[in-house]
């Protein structure tokens, strides 16, 4: 995989310069639009009249496969729980579903993003890359020799806060590397390998024990942090960081109005992601039962379906935005993908395990607008809140299972499995089309700015 990354990343990014190589901010103007009352993107210019040199194909290429590799790592971590839980609790002796830990997890990730997104625009963007492995690999570890379930909530809370500043940094500082005309297929390599560690998740915690595939995942990280070590920061945090200019301010991002609205759409366009992830593929069994199907589904076993698609949607939706030149229409595409899918999963999915895992496949295709995804995230904000903004806004969208998985227990008793569901799920696709609307077109965006 790793070789395969390199190869793909080679024949797109071997020209790859940062974008203000090109416009150097002291000479040129700013391409983008004035800034509105409303507190549209500010046009500030992030650079000084002496442009820093740009970082070599070599350089961007490892830049990409790092950040795709720690992805990799990320995602594997992240989906592990939902792999071996059922295994897992049941060696405890634990009788209850594990929901709860999984809305800890979930919450130390949106608590993480802040964090760690602060940091990112303070310290620099490498600094999270190494700070959030190590402590996420620290706690898988950790996991692996738990012996209680109150000691296992409490760690797959502390590997929440440590995997939320993986993506983030590695997003901004992959987009902030790259050309403004190439960046969208540096973060779809990116995306795309990193989303195949659900995959590596799924055979792990299916052929070895559940404290083995613990143990595998910390180790990953832990040898990840070498590879590391020839990474250059972003050239544009280097620029910024020399000046007076508030940096990783996580409260500017609720004002001006216009700014708040970019946060909080950019957020909601990402939640259906979650919704499908966090409820239909993860609780697959108690979706199986409530549709009376007799050979019920492995929630196992929907993730490694669901996560294949995504790869591959990861994949085409990157692409798909860089063909036609739009994220917004990408986006569309994907979210109404998304809502057809979820239609097939609750009628035909029910017909058959096989049905119900093609479905499970087909939505994985469809959520796969991750990449195209995070990629707005960080072109919507300047380079002193692009980490905070970056990191946050997938964090957010992770922590919304959290109230997700609240509403859907709390409609149950009343409407049913179901029927919760499907409300649940209804809402959230609502409002990522709504929110597609509200969003600025970002595709060839010069990112050499600042946010006032």
């Amino acid at each position: 995989m790793t070789r395969g990354a390199r190869l793909v990343s080679s024949a797109f990014l071997t020209q790859s310069r940062l974008s203000y190589e090109r416009h150097s901010m002291a000479d040129t103007p700013p391409v983008n639009e004035p800034p509105g009352p409303d507190g549209s993107a500010s046009t500030t210019p992030a650079g000084t009249a002496a442009s820093p040199p740009p970082l070599e194909g070599r350089a961007v290429q490892l830049a990409v496969l790092v950040a795709a590799l720690g992805y990799f790592v990320d995602i594997y971590d992240l989906i592990l729980f939902g792999v071996v839980r059922v295994d897992s609790l049941k060696e405890l002796q634990v009788a209850d579903d594990g929901l709860w830990i999984l809305r800890w997890q979930m919450i130390g990730m949106l608590i993480g993003g802040i964090l760690w997104g602060i940091l990112g625009d303070k310290r620099g963007r490498l600094s999270v890359l190494f700070g959030s492995i190590l402590l996420y690999s620290i706690a898988n570890i950790a996991n692996g020799f738990v012996q209680d379930i109150t000691t296992y909530g409490y760690l797959r809370f502390i590997a929440g806060v440590g995997l939320a500043g993986e993506l983030g940094a590695g997003i901004t500082l992959v987009s902030e590397s790259m050309s403004k005309e190439r960046r969208g297929y540096g973060t779809m390599i990116v995306a795309s390998v990193g989303i195949c560690g659900a995959i590596a998740a799924w055979f792990v915690g299916t052929f070895a024990h559940w404290r083995t595939a613990y143990f595998v995942g910390g180790g990953m990280g832990i040898a990840l942090l070498l590879l590391r070590i020839g990474v250059y920061e972003s050239g544009m945090f280097q620029q910024v960081k020399k000046r007076e200019v508030s940096r990783g301010n996580f409260f500017k991002l609720f004002w001006p109005p216009g700014r708040l609205r970019r946060y909080l759409a950019v957020i909601l366009v990402g939640v259906p992601i979650w919704y499908v992830i966090g409820l239909p593929i993860s609780f697959a069994d108690k979706f199986g039962k409530a549709m009376q199907m007799t050979d019920v589904p492995k929630p196992k076993d929907a993730l490694l379906f669901a996560y294949i698609g995504l790869a591959l949607g990861d994949f085409s939706s990157g692409a798909l935005s860089q063909i036609i030149r739009s994220r917004k229409k990408a986006l569309l595409v994907y979210v109404l993908l998304t809502g057809l899918f979820l239609v097939a999963y609750f009628t035909v999915g029910a017909s058959s395990k096989t049905a119900f895992y093609t479905t499970c496949a087909l939505l994985g295709f469809a959520t796969g607008y991750w990449a195209v995804f995070v990629t707005v995230a960080s072109e919507q904000f300047g380079t002193n809140l692009r980490a905070t903004a970056t990191t946050t806004v997938p964090n957010f969208v992770r922590g919304a299972v959290a109230p997700m998985t609240l509403a859907f227990e709390s409609l149950t008793p009343k409407m049913g499995v179901l029927n919760s569901a499907q409300l649940v799920g209804l809402v959230t696709f609502v409002l990522a089309v709504g929110s597609i609307v509200l969003l600025d077109e970002t595709h060839g965006k010069d990112l050499d700015f600042l946010e006032d």
